[in-house]
């Protein structure tokens, strides 16, 4: 755990007391319904964000409306981007690092979450730093992270928490999406534990990273809400 704030380590000693397993004792046999979903869930993967697709440029739009929902949006390529934490006047751009998906995460966790969502965005709680981390800029990072540390880029996951997903995917369709928005709220509570400013955001990040990891390995994981951060989208 980076960090030495005994409140931050407080929100996951549950996952202390939970024994891990080796990934050697489990033998990965997908079902009809984990073939059906994780598939479903890799086509998501392959989806380029296409600013000239009107389905993506409406997506697009109802982030910025459940975002922002008392400011019209004048342009979809506007500097009014920039105040949710994008890089530039236009989104697309940024979201060439990950597709679509790391779009549809966002505006899942806007809508499912939009409390916690909007704390995050705002950085409403916690002393914050002088140089934040970007809200939008981050959830493409964090959409990119958990990707990597499922192995959705390979034919079978090989590791213990790629292969604890697919028992919770077997429970939640949307189980990627809920792991994000869990995980956005675990990366801003590292942040807000190391003090951290921008320069060290992806420390952060593999902070978070590897708590992540620790709790997709616990043995008794079968269910989003058996993960100890589950916690964190009620604060």
């Amino acid at each position: 755990m980076v960090g030495n704030r005994t409140w931050f380590g407080g929100l996951f000693n549950s996952s202390g007391k939970r024994r891990q397993v080796s990934a050697e004792k489990i033998v990965l046999d997908l079902n009809p319904l984990q073939e059906q979903r994780l598939q479903k869930l890799k086509e998501r993967l392959n989806v380029p964000y296409d600013e000239t697709r009107p389905d993506h440029q409406e997506s697009l739009r109802a982030l910025w409306n459940a975002s922002f929902p008392d400011r019209e949006l004048t342009s979809l390529v506007s500097a009014q981007w920039k105040d949710m934490g994008w890089q530039g006047v236009n989104p697309a751009t940024d979201f060439r690092g990950c597709g679509f998906i790391s779009l549809e995460n966002l505006l899942f966790f806007a809508r499912t979450y939009p409390a916690p969502f909007k704390r995050l965005m705002l950085k409403q709680k916690g002393v914050r730093a002088v140089w934040e981390y970007p809200f939008a800029v981050a959830g493409i990072n964090i959409s990119y992270m958990l990707i990597q540390l499922l192995e959705l880029n390979s034919a079978r996951p090989k590791s213990l928490p790629g292969i604890n997903f697919i028992k919770v995917l077997t429970e939640h369709e949307d189980a990627f999406d809920l792991l994000y928005c869990i995980a956005f709220e675990m990366m801003d509570a590292q942040w807000l534990a190391m003090r951290a400013s921008y320069m060290q955001f992806k420390e952060v990040l593999e902070a978070t990273k590897q708590q992540l990891e620790r709790e997709l390995s616990l043995e008794d994981l079968n269910n989003i809400h058996d993960l100890p951060a589950y916690n964190l989208l009620s604060k």
